[in-house]
């Protein structure tokens, strides 16, 4: 009996984790150093505000360096691919330094306008070889140093739309093989809150879709940039599956560079809102007609 007690009490977390899940206080680890310096959840009181109706359902020609239009704490998850400044028509031509500042404007207006523990998931595929830009890593860094807190990464599995690329560096030999990236990141924050308000909200998501979506690695193909219209288009599967881990139905879903429209389909398909940003008016005009054309079917 003793010993049955002493089980229920639960487990501690040890010097390497624990395999222990029930019960289980994980204090020692969350209040070791190794937390010093990184952002802390602040607990508050939760605000909400409402869109304007003329904002809402919206695609903005314009940059999301300032959404002015969208009040503090309205939207509840932010989606996005930011261009990757690599000479695209889309893209400019700036520096790391510059490029990473010009994400930063906009991640500090993401946070004005997300809603205590609403979610910002960013898209992003590393660049290069000589050498590799690991991109993740500084918009890691720039977010968590904006007081996000950081939730995970997801590896989006891009294998089974990859090419039989030949572009392997040196053939065969040892003398400078090149990696071939099939997979690029999700990068998961919240702000301020770890949790999300959810009183008389109606989540939509199944538990088969919940099982599947809470893995670290998703496994589906990539969209055709040709049959889309756009030369960077993430499928529909990505924003919905986000969707529908992170909000619930009714809710505001932000595309600061929403592109040929994808996370506002999705957010359509998921009964939710969406608000969008691009300062290419011939994809402002490309989403909203993709839009429309969903809206038909």
């Amino acid at each position: 009996m003793g010993d049955y007690n002493q089980r229920r009490k639960g487990t501690k977390t040890s010097a390497f984790g624990s395999s222990g899940r029930i019960n289980h206080d994980a204090t020692i680890f969350y209040t070791s150093r190794l937390y010093e310096g990184l952002p802390k959840e602040e607990i508050g009181r939760y605000v909400e505000n409402p869109i304007p109706s003329e904002f809402l359902d919206k695609i903005f020609y314009k940059t999301s360096e300032s959404m002015e239009e969208l009040p503090d704490s309205s939207i509840h998850l932010m989606v996005t691919s930011p261009p990757y400044n690599v000479g695209k028509e889309y893209d400019q031509n700036l520096t790391l330094d510059e490029y990473r500042e010009f994400l930063k404007r906009v991640w500090c207006e993401v946070k004005r306008v997300l809603v205590p523990g609403g979610r910002a998931c960013i898209n992003i595929a590393n660049l290069g070889r000589k050498p590799y830009i690991p991109l993740h890593v500084f918009i890691v860094e720039d977010m968590c140093n904006l007081g996000f807190l950081m939730r995970g990464e997801i590896i989006w599995n891009k294998s089974l739309s990859s090419s039989p690329s030949t572009a392997w560096g040196s053939w065969l030999s040892a003398k400078n093989p090149t990696l071939r990236d099939i997979h690029e990141y999700i990068l998961v924050f919240s702000k301020g809150m770890f949790s999300r308000e959810s009183i008389g909200r109606k989540s939509t998501i199944s538990k088969e879709e919940f099982l599947e979506f809470t893995k670290s690695v998703w496994t589906f193909s990539a969209e055709s940039a040709i049959k889309v219209g756009h030369p960077a288009p993430f499928p529909i599967e990505l924003p919905y599956r986000l969707i529908q881990l992170y909000t619930f139905e009714g809710e505001v879903v932000l595309d600061p560079f929403i592109g040929s429209g994808q996370s506002a389909i999705a957010a359509i398909k998921t009964k939710r809102h969406y608000v969008g940003y691009d300062t290419n008016q011939e994809y402002v005009k490309l989403a909203e007609r993709r839009i429309k054309e969903f809206l038909k079917d």
